[in-house]
């Protein structure tokens, strides 16, 4: 797109040509990187580790270099850097050596946005999926949005892409305090649970920044709130919220309209009749889909499908029909697309079957995200033996949340504990793997190591009918197609398929 063009589409009109990011293979760093080339930027960047990502980038003419060093900054007028990168990073010493601008990847984002109606999504669980919900609504609708969300897209394609509506949706995530460089027009909040807390020090200053960011919600905009977190209900805005019927853009000052969504009778939104829809030959396909009427303030708004499994799927489908609802969409275009909708990538997401063995791979990180894709993946395949092998993410999450870690696997029936992903942790920041595979009893826990040894112990334990789970923010990823390959080799070879 030429610069011309970018100009009229709103975004970043006065960011300089030659932009170089720190941390580019991160998903919101990679999103800023294939916003700005598509609109004609000159992009360059770096990351310690190359992959699949930063590959894709560089199939686009970005430049990418494996590694921090000095001399990367080259001739940039603009260093942007992940909120992982520390002080002391090279590049971004250099940069301010030499006097160029530094942004953190939000105030980047926020600069983005330029021009834009932001719809952002908040909240600690939900936000990838919803997020990229509602950009399929739009693009459904040829509204055309610019969208960056935390994960990839099935549907979409992409993390990000530059559109030329009006709509800018976000992904707006907690840590770092990123979410309040943004000011939406609507904002949506999936939950607030404890999470983040090497940022935040307590629960009550994670509270009180979402208050912030409620606080920061565009006059006459919205903010579509779940009923069903108690965390969330208390920090609500105490300002009376305007009818949705009440007209608007008068040039008086209005508050912020609420609007609720959920299991609660008091929801605005709310589903009934939730029940599986039964077709062979989706069946076959993988696709598992259920149906459910929503119901708006009461009335019967409408029967919606969806192919996401378990209730909070349910709950996050609901967030973006009552957003997509607040800006006037269609409600037959937001129930198609909510039927085709495929969700993202890491979410319940089927790797491939080998040796009789389904494996899948869930991001879930948190206590809460764990105990909803094992329920999930209780009712997606009943009667068979779960398998899971998680991989802690950072050390102080595990420490801080153990309570919750020790109860959250009891939908599973084997459960192996690989070496914990520390990110941007030491070990003296909170619990190891191997202190948490101790704490955790139902069922008992066994620590595994590294995510290839892993891999192979658990590979040696399948049999044909179970259904494995690689489970974890990091690289646990990297486990479920090492494990189909063990279990192919194995049935080549005729090997027996573990212990019985």
């Amino acid at each position: 797109m030429s610069r011309n063009r970018k100009a009229q589409t709103g975004g970043a009109q006065s960011l300089p040509p030659r932009v170089h990011l720190v941390g580019i293979g991160g998903v919101h760093m990679s999103g800023i990187a294939r916003i700005l080339r598509a609109w004609g930027h000159t992009v360059s960047g770096s990351d310690i580790h190359l992959s699949p990502q930063t590959e894709q980038l560089q199939a686009l003419g970005v430049t990418v270099n494996e590694g921090h060093n000095a001399r990367h900054v080259g001739d940039a007028e603009l260093v942007v850097y992940t909120s992982a990168a520390r002080e002391d990073n090279p590049e971004i010493a250099e940069a301010r050596r030499l006097g160029i601008q530094t942004l953190k990847r939000a105030q980047m984002i926020a600069r983005l946005m330029t021009g834009k109606k932001v719809i952002a999504v908040a909240g600690s669980h939900g936000k990838s999926t919803t997020t990229a919900l509602i950009a399929c609504m739009l693009s459904r609708h040829g509204l055309s949005p610019t969208f960056m969300i935390g994960a990839d897209s099935i549907d979409l394609g992409t993390n990000a892409a530059p559109g030329e509506g009006e709509y800018f949706v976000v992904e707006a995530d907690e840590y770092d305090r990123a979410f309040l460089e943004y000011r939406p027009y609507l904002a949506i909040v999936t939950n607030i649970e404890p999470d983040h807390l090497d940022i935040y020090g307590s629960f009550p200053a994670l509270q009180d920044a979402f208050r912030q960011f409620f606080s920061q919600i565009e006059d006459n905009g919205y903010l579509v709130a779940c009923t069903d977190s108690p965390a969330l209900q208390a920090c609500l805005p105490a300002r009376q919220a305007l009818p949705l019927s009440e007209a608007v853009g008068d040039g008086m000052h209005h508050p912020v309209h609420v609007v609720s969504y959920g299991f609660s009778e008091n929801a605005d939104w709310r589903p009934s009749g939730i029940s599986p829809v039964i077709n062979k030959q989706e069946e076959r396909k993988g696709i598992h889909a259920s149906s459910f009427v929503v119901e708006f303030r009461k009335q019967v708004w409408g029967e919606v499908i969806t192919q996401l499994p378990g209730l909070h799927n349910v709950a996050n489908s609901l967030a973006a029909l009552a957003a997509g609802h607040c800006i006037g969409l269609e409600a037959e275009t937001m129930r198609s697309a909510l039927r085709d909708f495929r969700g993202v990538r890491r979410r319940f997401e089927l790797i491939g079957e080998a040796a009789g063995v389904t494996v899948m791979d869930s991001y879930a990180h948190h206590p809460t995200e764990i105990r909803a894709d094992l329920s999930a993946a209780r009712s997606r395949f009943p009667g068979q033996r779960l398998v899971c092998l998680f991989q802690p993410h950072t050390f102080s999450r595990t420490s801080y949340l153990i309570d919750e870690f020790r109860e959250c696997f009891r939908d599973c029936d084997l459960l192996f504990l690989a070496e914990t992903y520390a990110a941007r942790e030491e070990p003296s920041a909170g619990m190891n793997a191997q202190q948490l595979a101790a704490e955790i009893n139902q069922p008992p826990a066994h620590y595994a190591g590294g995510v290839g040894q892993a891999a192979s112990t658990v590979a040696s334990q399948l049999r044909s009918g179970d259904v494995f789970f690689t489970v974890g923010a990091g690289d646990v990823e990297q486990a479920g197609p090492m494990v189909l390959e063990l279990l192919q080799a194995s049935a080549v070879g005729g090997a027996g398929k573990g212990a019985h």
